[in-house]
């Protein structure tokens, strides 16, 4: 869910090369090439307080390297810096453009 549906949407599109696709009610979108099923829309009422605001998910890249120098530009926020789990592989954190955690995490070969 998000404050506003354009600006999170450039997010995903501009740091994981996900496309969306209108479906439904007005503002309401499809998550396309993300290897996920979910759906991109306004929140129903304005968030109040701190702490997590969704359920945390965390996104398999093939290069953090690549996703890490896109987050910044695209209105994202690095909350967590990289760390390698071992036998596991190397993960952050950020938050988008609406507040949400998201995980990334590029898994060990």
């Amino acid at each position: 869910m998000a404050d506003d549906v354009a600006r999170a949407r450039k997010f995903y599109e501009t740091v994981f090369g996900w496309t969306f696709e209108a479906w439904g009610p007005p503002g309401f979108f499809l998550i396309r090439g993300a290897g996920i099923e979910g759906s991109l829309h306004a929140r129903a009422e304005p968030l109040t307080g701190t702490g997590y605001r969704a359920f945390e998910v965390t996104i398999g890249v093939d290069s953090i390297d690549a996703i890490e120098k896109k987050i910044v530009p695209a209105g994202g926020v690095i909350t967590q810096a990289r760390m390698h789990i071992p036998t596991v592989g190397t993960l952050l954190y950020c938050n988008d453009t609406e507040g949400n955690r998201v995980g990334v995490m590029q898994y060990d070969r």
